[in-house]
């Protein structure tokens, strides 16, 4: 009887975890039905990028993961004619590692590091307040203890059905993801 009961403790703890989240919100399938605004802040609906291999980062300014920038505008430019996107979320969320408004960032982003890829308005990626892109690719890859974005530069690999194929930690280059891409590339 006591083994039933932790059992049953586990199924319903574990079934929390993955059930909606406490406001009721339901979530898609893919990242296809949602909305973002652009850095420009021109809304597009993200089935725009419909069978395209995607690439989600929060990405930071003044951040020690910047210099990631090089290494994505690289994977961009070496594969976005092949069907591949890369999509930069900015946020202030962690130390206040990108205080600038959009101006400020595309400038920033332009000047520096030469970013072409698409860059969209400045978002909440944790909390309450999160994108509703962010609660869903966190939703999606959540881990035992909490489903929180850990810092700037966490990467999302999206497949090109608008799936979520991998989570990659801030520390992961973007060269490291190209066996990934090529692979989803295929």
């Amino acid at each position: 009887m006591k083994n039933c009961t932790i059992l049953v403790i586990i199924f319903i703890f574990c079934t929390s975890l993955f059930a909606n989240d406490k406001k009721g919100e339901t979530f898609m399938e893919t990242v296809y039905g949602f909305k973002v605004l652009t850095i420009d802040k021109q809304e597009i609906s993200l089935d725009k990028y419909k069978g395209k291999v995607l690439l989600i980062v929060n990405v930071a300014s003044k951040c020690g993961f910047t210099p990631q920038y090089t290494g994505l505008e690289a994977l961009y430019k070496k594969y976005k004619d092949t069907g591949f996107e890369i999509l930069g979320f900015p946020s202030n969320q962690f130390m206040n590692q990108e205080p600038g408004n959009e101006e400020e960032i595309k400038n920033f982003c332009s000047l520096k590091y030469n970013v072409t890829f698409p860059l969209f308005a400045k978002i909440d990626v944790n909390g309450d307040n999160a994108a509703p892109l962010y609660k869903f690719l966190r939703k999606k890859t959540r881990g035992f203890f909490s489903d929180n974005i850990k810092w700037n530069f966490t990467k999302f690999l999206i497949k090109k059905d608008g799936t979520i194929f991998k989570k990659y930690a801030p520390s992961v280059k973007p060269e490291e993801l190209v066996s990934d891409i090529e692979m989803l590339l295929k």
